[in-house]
């Protein structure tokens, strides 16, 4: 059993204004593993006081950028020591498989950070037009307090993904964790303060959906980087657009992997599977439509049923495990009706769909697939967010291109080819963010981010640190021979 008294406000560990508690279950087997504080609508506005404070009148802003990466390399060498711990601690509280964790999965975006904090220019010179003005320099400034949405899936990687580039850039952060997944923050938290940030810059808060709102809706706040469903997006949306407050928003996915005629199964199919239900299916840019040819239809349908049925569902903890439990049983009652939905809209289910025998404890469901999916089908159209995929028939590759594009979410895809070339023309058809060839193909120095409902903004890359920074022109007179600084 973990237990925290205090919350991580502004680099102190401070107890929290209310006595209300947030009580961690294990997804694997129902039971209590942990208790943090509840952070109430006061700590926030601690937290948020904090962060305005340290940006307006703190040193951290005014650091060079280059400054600022070896306070953040040595977080890096802080938090590292702790990835074996993680490893078993986020399987514990959030379901998420062993085998999905690495000792340092999220780490090396602190290198890639670093040496960009090192590179990057600040300002940069632009000449005016010949006789009519002089030049400018223009400045990325920091934008301000920032405040960071995660959710439960991955959630060291996410407090990490809006942290550190906002951090880098000059930003004080304040970061809302998932009620579900509180615990690894706590490590989190603990390695930014062995680092020695000045005080005020960075917060990690525990809470629910009203410590959300409260923090969202601060007017201390300058950025809001929201990281979850798109219904939840949308209303954030709105609120920063009553304030013209910046907000990126990375939301829900139906991604479509399709895989072209020419595509060696042995080798596509696998991996359009794997990357459907990683992380069980809970994850955003997983591949749950998969778009089939019908002159291979059924061997694909034979295919899948035989990969599927043989993957290891259990024990999160256990090396073995390729899915294990949903994170909340309130997950698992939403995957069980999008599986009763498939049902009711004509799918055939070809395995699946069952809680697994021998696993009554906890909040388990079978990797479950349909096939003879229409792309008007609830399952086909809504996110579920659980180990569910969809098998969809189509013509021609304009046929593929129209279904996979048909739908309100626009996060990721994929295309299986034996013809890269072929499969890059395809994906230059779709309008999603990030589109794998044979691959994820996912890095940290790619951006990341969806068209449509799926978001707003783009995450990693340079873009995920020009994410956290306003433009300034500073105009000089004709002849000028300006310098740029850091």
């Amino acid at each position: 059993m973990l237990e925290y008294d205090r919350l991580f406000i502004g680099g102190d560990w401070v107890p929290s204004v209310d006595s209300d508690v947030l009580e961690v279950c294990s997804p694997a087997t129902g039971q209590v593993v942990g208790r943090v504080p509840m952070a109430s609508a006061g700590d926030v506005d601690a937290a948020v006081v904090a962060a305005r404070k340290a940006f307006d009148e703190g040193p951290w802003p005014h650091l060079s950028m280059d400054e600022r990466a070896e306070v953040l390399e040595r977080v890096g060498k802080a938090l590292a020591p702790f990835g074996p711990e993680l490893d078993q601690l986020v399987p514990l509280e959030s379901g998420i498989p062993v085998c999905f964790m690495s000792g340092s999965s999220s780490f090396p975006l602190f290198d890639y950070y670093v040496d960009l904090g090192r590179t990057y220019q600040v300002e940069e010179v632009r000449p005016g037009r010949p006789g009519a003005s002089g030049p400018a320099i223009i400045r990325h400034s920091p934008v301000g307090v920032v405040a960071g949405v995660v959710p439960w899936n991955g959630p060291v990687m996410q407090i990490l993904m809006k942290a550190v580039p906002a951090l880098l850039a000059g930003c004080s952060v304040v970061v809302k964790t998932a009620p579900e997944t509180p615990l690894s923050s706590y490590r989190v938290a603990e390695a930014f303060a062995a680092a020695g940030l000045p005080p005020g810059v960075l917060s990690i808060l525990p809470g629910d959906r009203q410590t959300g709102v409260a923090l969202t809706r601060h007017p201390g706040v300058d950025r809001v980087s929201f990281t979850g469903s798109t219904a939840a997006g949308a209303m954030i949306a709105a609120d920063c657009g009553h304030d013209l407050r910046r907000v990126n928003l990375e939301l829900g996915g139906k991604s479509a992997a399709i895989l072209l005629e020419d595509v060696d199964l042995d080798v596509g199919l696998p991996t359009a599977l794997t990357f459907g239900l990683f992380f069980n299916g809970e994850a955003c840019s997983a591949l749950t439509r998969v778009l089939v040819p019908r002159s291979r239809y059924d061997e694909v349908v034979e295919r899948t049923e035989a990969h599927v049925s043989q993957l290891t569902v259990g024990d999160p903890l256990s090396p073995d495990t390729f899915i294990g439990p949903l994170v909340s049983e309130r997950q698992r009652d939403i995957v069980e009706k999008y599986i009763a939905f498939g049902h009711e809209d004509g799918a055939r289910l070809v395995c699946g769909g069952k809680r697994p025998a021998g696993l009554e404890q906890g909040w388990y469901v079978e990797p479950t697939v349909f096939a003879d999916v229409d792309n008007d089908m609830r399952v086909a159209r809504e996110e579920v967010f659980g180990p569910l995929l969809s098998l969809i028939a189509y013509g021609d590759v304009d046929d593929a291109v129209r279904l996979a594009n048909d739908s309100d979410l626009g996060l990721g895809g994929a295309v299986f080819t034996a013809d890269e070339a072929a499969g890059l023309a395809v994906a230059r058809r779709l309008r999603t963010g990030h589109v794998g060839i044979n691959c994820q193909g996912q890095d940290w120095v790619f951006p990341f981010g969806g068209f449509k409902r799926s978001g707003v903004g783009r995450e990693m890359g340079v873009e995920g640190l020009e994410l956290y920074t306003e433009l300034q022109t500073f105009g000089l007179p004709i002849g000028a021979t300006p310098t740029p600084g850091g």
